[in-house]
């Protein structure tokens, strides 16, 4: 492969200045009509292609037609984007109205700690989308950017960022009272690491108001806490059934967690839902096509990635539009892991 074509070999082969052809390049000036042609023909004839990132970084006034989105590594040598098809289907969703706006996105995995303004700054951004929680610092160092901002999942109360969510905590509820609207009384807890504020935590607060508005005493015992991934799920049935639990029912803070389960159990004789009931949370695709298909608490991924992209464009139009907040509504899907137990 030969080297890069650059601004100054077309203008070489065009006979005039490097300034000529950027102006051509970017219709900045009156160029006679024969000069332009000229220009064309030798971007044509070498296949000079524009080098985007040098000339966002070199003209930071202008437009980058850059998003950047964070993805989180909340668990050390975790891969969470690949673990998990909630970060493939909004990232898809992200990208596909980004594209159709003119935009390209950069995905960024960051751990905890690492700071993204640098990248913000180096690749002149016109907007970020976050998904997740993050510490404090974190939020802090965004800020400093200056760039339009939304969130996705996160119960950060900064004013300065937009969000985008669910009700987390209203979510587990509802998962929490199906099962016991059909007889559950003793219901384990599977989840990820329980944050402090975090998408996790709050949903342990769905399923402890759930108990609590029908009469029955939360038992930290039942709650196993893990990573959000399909090992932990089978790690957390294991955990339970050595615990000997009379427990008849899980409701599981995320589908990857309660399909981990169902092999967990399933590898220790347990049938689902024969011998325990199981409830997911998300509807990710694949909860459809399990034996048994999965209960869960349905959540519009892909919408959350739209919704997060048209208030960051709507933001990027309007440098001093107002904090925005959308919560998109949940629904409860019945399939084959619940059953109804005799009271």
């Amino acid at each position: 492969m030969g080297q890069r074509v650059t601004l100054k070999d077309v203008a070489a082969r065009a006979g005039v200045t490097t300034a000529t052809v950027s102006y051509v390049l970017n219709d900045k000036k009156s160029i006679s009509g024969q000069t332009k042609r000229r220009v064309l023909a030798a971007i044509d004839e070498l296949g000079y292609v524009p080098d985007l990132s040098a000339r966002t970084l070199s003209m930071s006034q202008r437009s980058s037609r850059l998003i950047g989105v964070v993805v989180p590594q909340t668990e050390p040598g975790s891969r969470l984007m690949f673990q998990n098809n909630f970060y493939s289907e909004i990232l898809g969703s992200i990208e596909l109205h980004a594209r159709q706006h003119g935009y390209h996105i950069i995905i960024s995995a960051t751990d905890v700690g690492e700071s993204y303004l640098t990248l913000a700054q180096e690749r002149n951004l016109d907007g970020i989308i976050v998904i997740g929680m993050y510490p404090d610092e974190f939020y802090r160092q965004m800020k400093k950017t200056q760039i339009p901002i939304v969130l996705i999942d996160s119960y950060c109360n900064d004013h300065y960022y937009h969000n985008v969510r669910i009700d987390d905590a209203y979510g587990s509820y509802l998962a929490t009272c199906h099962l016991l609207e059909c007889g559950h009384r003793h219901i384990a807890f599977f989840s990820g690491l329980l944050k402090e504020n975090g998408v996790m935590k709050k949903r342990l607060s769905g399923y402890q108001d759930a108990l609590k508005e029908h009469g029955l005493c939360f038992d930290p015992a039942y709650v196993f806490e893990g990573s959000i991934d399909y090992e932990s799920g089978m790690s957390s049935a294991r955990r339970m059934l050595a615990a000997a639990l009379p427990a008849t029912a899980v409701v599981a803070a995320a589908d990857i967690l309660a399909i981990g389960a169902m092999k967990g159990f399933y590898e220790n004789g347990i049938r689902v839902p024969d011998d325990i009931s199981v409830m997911g949370f998300d509807d990710l695709e694949i909860s459809q096509y399990l034996t048994p298909g999965l209960s869960t608490v349905k959540q519009q991924i892909s919408l959350k990635g739209e919704r997060a992209m048209e208030l960051l464009l709507h933001n990027i139009a309007d440098p001093a539009l107002t904090k925005q907040e959308q919560i998109l509504p949940v629904s409860l899907v019945e399939r084959g892991s619940v059953r109804r137990i005799a009271p």
